[in-house]
């Protein structure tokens, strides 16, 4: 019984990522970018948070009634896919037709990548683009660059997902894992900073989060060119 306890109380802590996501979406009805990214961060970080505490307390074993991967995958899919794909064809970043053929593709190709069962490699990397679409929105805000690139990175992230490209997961990726997750810790301060000025972040701060995204983006492919020494 005492294993049960606390192995049930990270189901229910992973399960608050669907309030938040709910409270991201309510203030991305009301147009408030900055809160809704504000409340994504905060469903971000309980989702770096609950894979470590599930598996030292063994959820699998210990509270098997709760299916915490499919958990996980819903709640992923609204705050990584759904509430982002909305936050860019709402904001009119995406004007017109761009904004269109953004959240189709973007709902479309991240449900199917959701399903395939070749999504993670034997390092706990992912095989091809997670579906970050929340990451790569946040910093889009952020930057604000002009539609055309933006429509441009929507296109090469929903390719990548399908390709034989190498993505890090900065926590379960043991191969420079050292670096990965604080510069995964600093994205997120980064991140939160952005949200919490309204996207009138000081210019280092766009310079940071841009180069820390880059760095998790391309830090598997890096991986794929330089084998590990044995």
């Amino acid at each position: 019984m005492k294993a049960k306890l606390p192995a049930y109380s990270v189901h229910l802590f992973t399960a608050t990522g669907a309030v938040f996501s709910m409270l991201a979406l309510l203030e991305a009805a009301k147009g408030d970018w900055p809160m809704m990214f504000l409340w994504l961060v905060v469903a971000f970080v309980v989702d770096g948070i609950d894979g470590p505490l599930a598996r030292h307390y063994h959820v699998k074993a210990n509270a098997p009634n709760i299916d915490g991967e499919l958990l996980d995958l819903i709640i992923d899919y609204l705050t990584y896919v759904f509430i982002p794909a909305f936050a860019l064809f709402q904001s009119n970043l995406l004007p017109g037709w761009t904004g269109w053929i953004a959240i189709i593709v973007i709902t479309f190709a991240s449900v199917i990548y959701f399903a395939d069962t070749r999504m993670k490699n034997p390092d706990n990397s992912f095989q091809g683009f997670p579906a970050c679409w929340n990451m790569a929105a946040i910093v889009i805000f952020a930057a604000q660059p002009s539609f055309w690139v933006i429509l441009a990175i929507v296109g090469f992230l929903a390719v990548a997902m399908f390709s034989p490209l190498k993505f890090i997961h900065p926590v379960r990726t043991r191969r420079w894992r050292a670096l990965s997750l604080p510069v995964a810790l600093v994205w997120t301060v980064l991140a939160g900073w952005a949200a919490w000025t309204g996207f009138a972040q000081p210019q280092p701060v766009t310079l940071g989060l841009i180069a820390t995204t880059l760095y998790l983006s391309f830090a598997g492919i890096a991986q794929q060119m330089l084998p590990e020494r044995r």
